[in-house]
């Protein structure tokens, strides 16, 4: 099982870390940033995003390893459109209801949970230790941070970012492309394209 992973970052050896875990034997990244770097860590790094559309056939699976929410979708379904086989990574001690829904290109981090009757979008990232309760709906490439928490039936908007830390009240709608402060506590629904910071959250005048 070869996979190849888009964005040689931190974020991407963690999700390299998870796929190892996960039984992947082979794993090779691939960067826009090459050829200035060759390597990942142990990983090595074979080429841009050119070099991998031109090799896709080699891959039984593909992910985007890229934090920003807006470059990875873009990324990734520029892959999905060239054919790639796309694919979640979930580390093995994370908690994930056979009742949960999940799309496309997600990855979910050591200890997170995602309860039953969740819908995570594609290209969603569940990092390390956060916990998405019951019927919540998380819109495609959105973050949730470590240790952060969406309490029941959350909607979370498409690209948003929930700061590491962070929790969110039952039944709270989080606005598409939003981002929720390290640490915030949200009690009331939040605006598309908003930034909300504090206990209790408001709106950051930037």
């Amino acid at each position: 099982m070869h996979l190849a992973i888009l964005g040689a970052s931190g974020h991407g050896k963690v999700i390299a870390d998870a796929a190892e875990h996960s039984g992947w034997r082979s794993i090779t990244f691939f960067d826009d940033a090459w050829p200035q770097f060759h390597r990942n860590g142990p990983w090595a790094i074979q080429g841009d995003t050119e070099a991998l559309r031109l090799r896709l056939n080699e891959f039984e699976g593909v992910v985007v390893a890229i934090g920003n929410n807006r470059i990875r979708a873009a990324k990734q379904v520029e892959l999905e459109n060239a054919g790639a086989k796309v694919v979640s990574i979930v580390h093995p001690s994370a908690c994930v209801s056979h009742h949960a829904t999940l799309g496309l290109g997600v990855v979910i981090f050591a200890n997170a949970v995602v309860n039953a009757f969740a819908k995570v979008g594609a290209g969603v990232i569940v990092n390390t230790g956060a916990v998405i309760e019951h019927d919540c709906v998380v819109g495609d490439f959105a973050h949730v941070s470590p240790n952060s928490a969406l309490a029941g039936g959350v909607t979370l908007g498409q690209e948003a970012w929930i700061g590491a830390c962070a929790s969110v009240r039952q039944l709270v709608s989080i606005g598409q492309r939003s981002t929720v402060g390290m640490g915030a506590v949200v009690l009331n629904d939040v605006e598309p394209g908003a930034t909300v910071v504090g206990n209790p959250a408001r709106i950051c005048n930037q």
